[in-house]
């Protein structure tokens, strides 16, 4: 029986990760309860965010990676890719895959934006796709399946854990790869070199020692602060959440007035790609629903130029669908119970269109 053990710099960056320390969604196999949005806290009410599980890694040759075993060889075409367009963590393998121009060498699948009581959900057919409440959604291609979790039991009928996204899957050995966005996003900048755009480096050599520390320090007081204030369960929790996340913003701010482009200077690295996926979603979402409502990311006049920067970049567009994180995150119950979703706040260099315009099916696959 699997169980999700596994340590990450990120200590697990999915999605769907919001739940009560007891609240295991999958045990033995079998899906336990209605979802719950709120994870393990501690005794000062402080929202902790739990592990991933599959770590095993792509490599060019198919050695084994950092984690897991190997024999999971870099191919076109062998490779797909479970995410929610709502969910940072998903968006940035996303984000990855575009800019390393993998888009016809791995293929994808998109859940429906809002959490169902068994998880993650896939619209059923193409014509579900077209609907309003899941236009940019898309079925499952490979196996047919309803929701995430089908997948995870169906690599480990005993499996016991959350369900999440993203999700790297093995269309050759019909298994997951990785669930960890932190892994998958490297894999993606070097593994698949030979069939992508290896003039892309997102972690270059010289930058590696700022590069890792700034993402570090971007998940602690950023990606994972907006959720860390908006599911806390005290007043000092949430005030001290907060106070971390206007603070990173601030140091953000301060670190673009000079005039660079990127955070490491004039080339994107990955540090960019996990500052946008949070900066992206913070005035549609969390300055609302996580009640990160101090300022907003258009008084920030160098990060809102930064953020319509990265937006503009060949492919990026395509992985960013505001309705899908504004129903996404105006879902949640116990945060929005009325489930209403504002009608702005209006973004005028977001590209109008609900549907989503990503690439899901890679040519490559005839190969595969």
């Amino acid at each position: 029986m699997a169980m999700i053990v596994a340590e990450s710099i990120d200590r697990s960056a999915t999605c769907d990760r919001f739940f009560r320390e007891d609240f295991i969604v999958l045990v033995n196999g079998q899906w336990q309860g209605d979802w719950n949005p709120y994870q393990k806290v501690n005794g000062n009410g402080e929202f902790i965010r739990q592990t991933s599980s599959f770590r095993h890694w792509i490599t060019p040759d198919g050695s084994a990676g950092p984690t897991g075993e190997g024999g999971f060889r870099a191919e076109p075409g062998r490779y797909h890719l479970y995410v929610a367009l709502i969910c940072p963590w998903a968006s940035r393998t996303l984000m990855v895959r575009q800019l390393k121009k993998l888009d016809s060498i791995i293929s994808v699948s998109i859940v429906e934006p809002v959490l169902t009581d068994q998880g993650w959900r896939f619209a059923s057919s193409q014509k579900d796709a077209q609907q309003e409440h899941v236009a940019g959604a898309t079925p499952d291609v490979l196996h047919q399946s309803t929701y995430i979790h089908e997948l995870y039991t169906r690599v480990d009928p005993q499996v016991s854990g959350r369900a999440t996204v993203p999700v790297l899957w093995d269309k050759q050995r019909d298994t997951i790869v990785n669930n960890e966005s932190a892994d998958i996003i490297q894999m993606l900048n070097r593994a698949f070199d030979e069939w992508g755009d290896n003039s892309v480096d997102l972690r270059p050599a010289e930058y590696l020692e700022e590069l890792n520390n700034i993402n570090s320090w971007l998940y602690n007081e950023f990606n994972n602060g907006v959720y860390k204030a908006g599911f806390a369960k005290t007043q000092a929790a949430y005030e001290e959440a907060v106070t971390g996340v206007f603070n990173a913003l601030s140091s953000l701010e301060n670190r673009l007035a000079d005039g660079r482009e990127f955070l490491l200077g004039t080339q994107l690295t990955e540090a960019d790609v996990r500052a946008f996926v949070t900066l992206i979603r913070f005035d549609v979402a969390y300055h609302g629903v996580f009640k990160c409502n101090r300022k907003r990311i258009s008084d920030y006049p160098f990060l809102q130029r930064y953020v319509e920067r990265i937006y503009t970049v060949d492919g990026i567009a395509d992985t960013v669908n505001v309705d899908h994180i504004k129903q996404g995150y105006y879902s949640v119950k116990a945060l929005n119970p009325n489930g209403i979703v504002p009608v702005g706040p209006e973004l005028n260099f977001i590209r109008q269109g609900t549907s989503n315009p990503v690439n899901t099916k890679a040519e490559s696959e005839c190969l595969s």
